[in-house]
């Protein structure tokens, strides 16, 4: 989670929640910069930045280039790191961090050329270099790998959604529809963002108290604590 107030009203916040139930404790860190699982998360100035994060006592490689596996098993995992990198790497600096960190890992002729063949994959679609060497190029592959569309592809892609709306033919449902009457004053609706329903199906008394708990965080953070509403259903089995 993010937070804008001060360290020390997280802290007393994360300590009361502590203590709402015996059987749940939460386990927190705080700084402009955590892991989570392999990710490592930083704040930096108010934008947030992701890379891959590595256990300080891990080794840098998975099985030592000596062994007897087939060799397609060595490509196997560079493709996955090199991919783990772009993945996870927000920033060209932090995906250039990586690259260096896996040239580390076996012999430098085998990574260059476990390199050529990845980017190739990419190469071929675009004028890049057999490396990327700039920050454009970079990103441009990483849209390719997270199956991202480009600001191009977007606006069409809108385009002809808005162009189908457009020419869509009513339903007999919408044309039997009355129309609205443009001098009736439509009725006023609550903000439904100051309400937080919860619901749980099946639930045992530990979830019950974990939502609740969930439900006690979100009110105390609300400006207006009393516009928050928390409704918890619970329905158990015949």
């Amino acid at each position: 989670m993010t937070w804008n107030r001060s360290e020390e009203e997280l802290r007393k916040l994360l300590d009361d929640v502590n203590t709402w139930h015996p059987n749940i404790k939460l386990d927190y860190k705080i700084g402009n910069s955590l892991p989570f699982l392999d990710v490592q998360l930083t704040n930096n100035n108010g934008i947030l930045s992701t890379s891959v994060y590595h256990k300080p006592a891990a080794e840098p490689y998975v099985i030592p280039f000596a062994s007897d596996h087939p060799r397609h098993v060595f490509s196997n995992i560079i493709k996955t790191f090199i991919e783990r990198a772009a993945r996870y790497s927000s920033t060209f600096e932090a995906f250039n961090y990586e690259r260096r960190y896996i040239k580390l890992i076996y012999s430098s002729t085998f990574i260059e050329n476990e390199f050529h063949k990845y980017f190739s994959e990419y190469i071929s679609k675009s004028q890049f270099l057999s490396l990327i060497h700039d920050e454009q190029k970079y990103f441009l592959m990483r849209k390719e790998i997270l199956g991202q569309p480009t600001p191009r592809q977007s606006q069409v892609a809108m385009s002809a959604a808005l162009a189908d709306i457009d020419n869509d033919p009513l339903d007999d449902d919408e044309r039997q529809q009355p129309k609205s009457d443009p001098n009736k004053s439509e009725e006023k609706i609550s903000n439904i963002s100051e309400k937080f329903f919860t619901h749980i199906t099946y639930a045992n008394e530990i979830c019950i108290k974990y939502t609740i708990m969930h439900l006690k965080i979100h009110q105390q953070c609300t400006q207006d604590k009393s516009s928050a509403i928390a409704s918890v259903v619970k329905r158990t089995m015949n």
